[in-house]
């Protein structure tokens, strides 16, 4: 627990820095007036916590100080952040738990870290004792087949693959029983991540789900989209096509260290009703974590 609170602190160091730094400065010995919720409002937009949801929040905060009679500054604060973790989803059970095979798809669009983060969520499992097997099943493109055996080779995992341009269903079939004669634990499915207004990616994307569910019972267990936390609010837009094609499970939210911006957290969850599942909090293999609402609220503003 300890590290899952250190890891997430650390990627939001930026964040903490910025506009949440000074959401918190607002709470200090000052009078609770007009400004103050107007400042707030301001603050929690640039952030990225997006508009619907801010609003939301800015009046609802506003009715519980009317109607608790609050005066001190520091409870509104504590009040905000109590606001804040109501919008986040409590995690799911681990997809790997009580099945023989779990079968996990990661989807996504190039360049939002997706890769990288199937060899970190598969140096994850195999932390918990897990036999993990890779399938490239991003045929699309020659470039990342290789980047998902280089990661391969660099965590310890056998990945399945094809050639270039060859059915991403059979690659996922073959997938599926290299698993089995292995006697892998966990099958995480590397997809093609073109650009996500793309429909023929959505009808393969739906083709590799079929050929999952046919061969393994209740596959695909979790399909995780991988959105890059740098992007904003258009990180939100990748979202609602993905979920609206694929089934999306949950999030992995990368590259949350190189934003200023973490408040987009919010709007995922609130806009999506999607779990954050994951975070990717740096560059190296270790540098991930299992979302925690509460850790990370409490990241923002301490």
């Amino acid at each position: 627990m300890f590290g899952r609170s250190k890891k997430i602190s650390e990627g939001l160091t930026r964040t903490r820095q910025s506009f949440f730094g000074r959401i918190s400065g607002l709470f200090g010995a000052r009078e609770i007036n007009e400004e103050l919720w107007e400042e707030l409002e301001e603050l929690l937009i640039l952030a990225d916590v997006g508009i619907t949801p801010t609003v939301e929040i800015v009046e609802r905060l506003r009715e519980r100080v009317r109607r608790e009679r609050v005066r001190d500054a520091q409870t509104v604060r504590e009040m905000l952040k109590e606001e804040l973790r109501a919008i986040l989803l409590s995690p799911r059970q681990s997809a790997a738990d009580g099945q023989l095979l779990t079968v996990i798809l990661v989807v996504g669009a190039n360049g939002s870290g997706k890769t990288t983060s199937i060899a970190k969520l598969a140096r994850f499992y195999q932390q918990q004792g897990k036999r993990v097997i890779l399938g490239a099943a991003d045929t699309f493109r020659a470039a990342a087949i290789d980047q998902l055996k280089i990661w391969g080779q660099r965590v310890g995992c056998d990945v399945i693959s094809h050639q270039p341009g060859a059915d991403p269903g059979a690659v996922v079939y073959d997938a599926i029983q290299a698993a089995r004669a292995r006697q892998a634990d966990v099958l995480i499915v590397d997809t093609a991540g073109r650009l996500h207004t793309k429909y023929n990616l959505m009808q393969e994307l739906k083709k590799v789900r079929g050929v999952a569910a046919k061969n393994v019972h209740l596959a695909p267990h979790e399909t995780l989209l991988v959105l890059d936390a740098t992007t904003g609010q258009n990180a939100l837009s990748q979202a609602r096509h993905f979920k609206d094609s694929v089934e999306v499970t949950g999030i992995i939210l990368a590259k949350l260290d190189g934003t200023a911006k973490g408040g987009v957290v919010f709007a995922i969850a609130r806009e999506l009703g999607l779990p954050i599942r994951y975070v990717g909090t740096g560059e190296g293999l270790d540098d991930w974590a299992e979302f925690d609402a509460d850790v990370f609220v409490n990241s923002l503003f301490d």
